[in-house]
């Protein structure tokens, strides 16, 4: 019997022994994915298992790279590894996926005995840095000055003891409305009164005539 056909014949009893078991993962043929324990179990661990071309003449790939290992440590993942390489050289030249499988369910205790788990490091912003460019806002804001302050800005004199510029412009563009405004005004009542008499002496003689 091939290699070929070995692994034909348990990759059919596998598919019948886990059909339906979330702890067996069928990736393709010849890659497998195995979780030792439930999801909410903190000792629990996935293998991923490939067959070489030659399998079960030689000894399929294990690794536990998944993402859902990262919190067990580099010397749990070796010790659980070389545990599961003994039972390889065990039962090399015959199926084992089935054996590897549970007695890794088996030994689940032993070989996470010395597990802790592996706390990622987070980066945290402090409060006082994300609070800095509130408060720096807030400073700015404070900085602004307020009308009566702006006021005696406006008020006070070059070192010739002049006012700078522009700084009665509210004032002059009053007097200057004033001015306008008295001056139409004056017209307007000058060319009402130079009408009216126009109109007092042209009636007398129209009626004389």
């Amino acid at each position: 019997m091939t290699a070929n056909e070995d692994q034909e014949m348990e990759l059919e009893a596998l598919r019948s022994i886990y059909e339906g078991d979330e702890c067996f993962k069928e990736i393709s043929p010849v890659s497998f994915q195995l979780r030792v324990g439930d999801l909410e179990d903190t000792k629990a661990f996935i293998l991923d298992i490939t067959w070489p071309d030659t399998y079960p003449e030689t000894a399929p790939q294990i690794s536990l790279d998944a993402f859902f290992n990262n919190r067990i440590s580099a010397e749990t993942k070796q010790l659980i590894l070389s545990k599961l390489e003994e039972q390889v050289e065990a039962n090399l030249g015959s199926a084992m996926m089935y054996t590897l499988f549970e007695w890794a369910k088996e030994n689940q205790e032993e070989l996470m005995e010395n597990h802790r788990p592996v706390v990622t490091a987070v980066t945290l912003t402090s409060n006082t840095e994300v609070t800095a460019p509130s408060a720096a806002k807030k400073r700015e804001k404070k900085e602004q000055l307020t009308k009566a302050q702006k006021r005696r800005m406006i008020n006070r004199t070059d070192n010739k003891g002049e006012l700078p510029r522009g700084w009665n412009w509210v004032d002059v563009i009053k007097v200057r409305a004033v001015s306008y405004f008295s001056t139409r005004w004056t017209n307007w009542t000058c060319f009402g009164l130079s009408f009216m008499l126009t109109l007092s002496f042209s009636v007398p003689f129209e009626m004389a005539s």
